[in-house]
């Protein structure tokens, strides 16, 4: 918004050149999205415990440390969700189609989890929406915005997928390919974030690490000047999520300041599915969907633990893990959830600078 309006406006007054540099501009929504959830956050958190009683049901079968979580309210991904938008809005270009393409997949799979947290909250029952149905909608969703992500990219670029370490490959996937494969990306990466959060700030800090990655991938493939020079497919306007990016963040520090254990309040559905569907949006528009699994392989490794376990169990009646996803098997082993949050964390980090890495490997 203040782009649109206070840019055209540079040549009476030159310090409105400013909001032409991305780089300003999202440092700018950073900080709108990380001040405003300082200022909001509590009010908010009063209102959803006034709203929810008792707060998220805590399963039974879980492990026994989070009965005394009970009472904390949850839908704080309500906080990420109008933060983000709100410094979006501020400073992005409203005129770029990407920016409303992953802003549109973010608050449809985020109501997609509000309605699976409401009736949590209101049925008193964990199990919520029946994933059927959860997955059947995020499916469409995420099929409707890839769609709208191959008409706003450049012909050549197209319903293709780009390799990562080569330099000028193109994968041809034809447009059901595409759309299945873009499909896949996004509701991969909601469900991962989704399954990761299941301990105070251990999905989020990894979000953050990932989003800062993209962020950075966004600025560089919306680039020519960079594309050229890291030997990558160059994607125009593309480098106008970074504001979008620069806001996630500045969300996901000022939710962590309310989630840090021992949580306040709770991300939920709401907040999981929907910054898992933003990254997978991201990572599709800039042609670095495998690169996300990546920088997001903790979520991968979350996912693949539930998945193993499942098949181990359903084919020899053997469970592989104690408990998954895999941060509960940690817990069945006596450590610390501070202790399992920060070492997940860390290989977060670790992860996250080895698909940065990628850029240059070529």
């Amino acid at each position: 918004m203040f782009y649109n309006f206070l840019y055209p406006m540079a040549d009476l007054f030159g310090p409105l050149n400013l909001f032409r540099y991305l780089t300003f501009r999202s440092i700018a929504a950073f900080l709108t999205a990380l001040v405003l959830s300082f200022l909001i956050g509590g009010g908010l958190i009063r209102w959803l415990r006034s709203k929810q009683g008792k707060g998220q049901p805590i399963r039974d079968d879980g492990p026994q440390s989070h009965l005394s979580k009970k009472g904390t309210p949850t839908m704080g991904g309500l906080l990420i969700l109008i933060t983000t938008t709100v410094a979006t809005l501020l400073w992005a270009d409203l005129t770029n189609r990407y920016v409303w393409i992953v802003l549109g997949i973010t608050l449809a799979f985020g109501a997609v989890g509000f309605w699976d947290d409401f009736l949590k909250v209101t049925k008193k029952n964990p199990k919520g929406v029946p994933g059927k149905i959860k997955l059947v909608l995020s499916i469409l969703c995420a099929a409707v915005a890839t769609w709208f992500i191959a008409v706003a990219s450049p012909p050549s670029l197209r319903f293709t997928l780009a390799v990562p370490f080569l330099k000028d490959a193109l994968v041809p996937l034809g447009v059901i390919g595409f759309l299945a494969f873009g499909t896949l990306v996004m509701v991969g990466a909601s469900n991962a974030v989704n399954l990761t959060d299941g301990l105070d700030g251990l999905a989020i800090g990894p979000v953050i690490m990932a989003s800062a990655v993209f962020g950075f991938i966004a600025y560089v493939v919306g680039n020519s000047i960079l594309t050229n020079y890291l030997y990558l497919h160059h994607v125009p306007r593309a480098g106008e999520l970074a504001v979008f990016m620069a806001a996630l963040i500045g969300a996901g520090l000022g939710f962590l300041w309310f989630n840090a254990p021992p949580a306040m309040v709770f991300m939920g559905d709401t907040g999981s599915l929907a910054i898992g569907g933003a990254l997978g949006a991201v990572a599709v528009v800039t042609k670095h969907e495998i690169v996300l699994a990546i920088v997001g392989g903790l979520f991968v490794l979350e996912t693949v633990s539930v998945i193993v376990q499942v098949l181990s169990y359903k084919w020899t009646g053997r469970r592989v893990f104690r408990m998954a996803p895999l941060h509960h098997h940690f817990e069945q082993k006596g450590w610390a959830e501070p202790t399992i949050v920060f070492r997940f964390w860390i290989i977060a980090a670790i992860l996250a600078m080895a698909g940065l890495a990628t850029l240059k490997l070529r």
